[in-house]
């Protein structure tokens, strides 16, 4: 399998915090991936690091075969936009091409007029003038122009309206059908990533809780609902990944290959959102019981 991206114990250490620790992950090439976690996970630290803007403290990552870099040619491989779609709002639209023309040297100026004339944008006007979904629309035009091997989106929808996050969405569908794209798409709204993505990570507690195929992940996993009962009599090959109990009742998110026999059980199938929230739920729970574990010790 060749990667869009391979990390191996990375971490990213800030003074005394760790905003990621021993990350381990393959991106597959041609994926649309999903990295979805709570605020303070770690994502746009390990995002950070993929396109070279942070250096980690411990461990090694890879972009597209190789060790991110500030060299023109790496760079040229990978299309970035930022949480906050940044643009010089002193530049006109016009003028955010031509600075792209000169900065890049894949850039298909085509595609980048084309791209701006579909959105009915006016290249005279100025960045500072644009709405929030204008701009992160200008800003994926200049990464999509690039014609990068890897997209890497940070949260770019997270301030957008519905209408402008529809929109974004849209555009980013037609480019990944035009381009063989690998995608990282950040988001805290599974909705949608369910809509554009194939292949999904969720970090939390600065770790990679799980990473996979979106359907053969929730293929994989059910919930289970039945008789109050212990976590540790179900079979070995059912793990736990989120518990839930009332007084006569157990609810169960398992992860397991093969059909559940027990009749015992209703057994449901998950949704994306349903799957994250269990992972992200394990981990804090992990973190919880750490805490409270260190409160006892001190």
């Amino acid at each position: 399998m060749t990667t869009a991206l391979s990390a191996t114990g990375l971490g990213k250490q800030y003074g005394r915090r760790w905003a990621l620790a021993d990350c381990t992950v393959d991106v597959p090439e041609g994926r649309v991936v999903g990295l979805v976690g709570p605020n303070g996970a770690g994502k746009t630290t390990l995002l950070n690091l993929a396109v070279g803007m942070v250096r980690p403290t411990t461990g090694t990552i890879e972009v597209l075969g190789h060790a991110p870099s500030d060299r023109a040619e790496q760079l040229g491989r990978v299309g970035f936009v930022a949480q906050d779609t940044p643009a010089y709002s002193g530049l006109s639209i016009a003028d955010h091409l031509h600075l792209g023309r000169w900065l890049n040297p894949r850039w298909d100026d085509d595609l980048a007029k084309r791209r701006i004339d579909q959105l009915g944008l006016d290249p005279s006007q100025r960045a500072g003038k644009l709405s929030g979904g204008q701009r992160a629309q200008l800003a994926l035009t200049m990464a999509i122009a690039k014609r990068p091997e890897l997209l890497v989106l940070d949260e770019p929808v997270a301030s957008l309206d519905p209408l402008a996050r529809r929109e974004f969405l849209q555009l980013l569908m037609e480019a990944i059908a035009e381009d063989n794209l690998s995608i990282i798409l950040s988001s805290h709204l599974v909705g949608d990533l369910e809509r554009v993505c194939d292949y999904l990570i969720v970090l939390a507690s600065s770790r990679v809780q799980v990473a996979g195929d979106v359907e053969e992940l929730l293929s994989t996993h059910r919930r289970l609902i039945g008789p109050r009962r212990d976590p540790r009599s179900l079979p070995t090959d059912q793990q736990v990944i989120e518990e839930d109990h009332t007084d006569v009742q157990s609810t169960f998110v398992v992860r397991c290959d093969g059909p559940i026999h027990d009749p015992a059980w209703t057994v449901e199938q998950l949704n994306l959102e349903d799957l994250v929230l269990a992972y992200m739920g394990r981990a804090r729970h992990g973190e919880d019981a750490n805490h409270q574990r260190l409160s006892v010790l001190g």
